[in-house]
């Protein structure tokens, strides 16, 4: 009984989180596409010199792949939101489709923290929607991370480790870290 309602509030952590990181990433489309219109116009999102949407969306990092970084945020949230969805409404979903999941989850967690890098340091400002964004990349990260990682190895030395690592609760540290780090980097730059 504990184990399915483990799952469930993870799965539940996955889906509130994906909805917060799609609703973040549609309003930057939105403020992308205003500027697309009007190259002047003011967005809602341009909070001061150091939160300013403007330069970010206008740099060439936020169209790594030829289209606006949000679109490909609004696809894995939503892409993630469904398996949120399933497994807390009770679905079980494969194990290799759980590690698919997990796989993503954490290639955003590295294009995240890229992405970052690249505004405090080289365009010089921040996103109040990325924030947003990534702090719900992080989330579901740590909740992909507890619902596999009784599966990741068949070690039981290994096993064992990752056991007490995630009983005293230095996984969740882990993504605290990252977000710390990035935190740090941001005070520092601009502070």
């Amino acid at each position: 009984m504990g184990k399915i309602i483990n799952q469930k509030v993870q799965y539940g952590i996955i889906t509130i989180a994906a909805a917060i990181g799609f609703i973040s990433s549609f309003l930057q489309l939105l403020e992308k596409l205003m500027l697309l219109k009007n190259a002047h116009a003011a967005l809602a999102c341009n909070l001061n010199s150091t939160f300013n949407c403007t330069n970010i969306l206008n740099a060439h990092q936020s169209a790594v792949f030829g289209f606006p970084n949000c679109m490909l945020c609004m696809s894995f949230f939503m892409f993630t939101f469904s398996a949120g969805l399933i497994g807390w409404t009770g679905s079980q979903i494969n194990l290799k489709l759980r590690y698919v999941y997990e796989f993503f989850a954490v290639f955003f967690v590295g294009f995240g923290f890229w992405y970052f890098w690249q505004s405090i340091f080289n365009i010089g400002n921040l996103c109040i929607y990325c924030l947003f964004c990534y702090a719900g990349v992080l989330l579901i990260n740590s909740a992909w991370f507890r619902l596999n990682y009784k599966n990741l190895t068949s070690n039981k030395d290994l096993q064992q480790k990752f056991d007490w690592a995630v009983s005293k609760g230095a996984d969740l540290f882990f993504w605290f870290m990252i977000a710390a780090i990035i935190a740090l980097e941001a005070i520092l730059k601009f502070a």
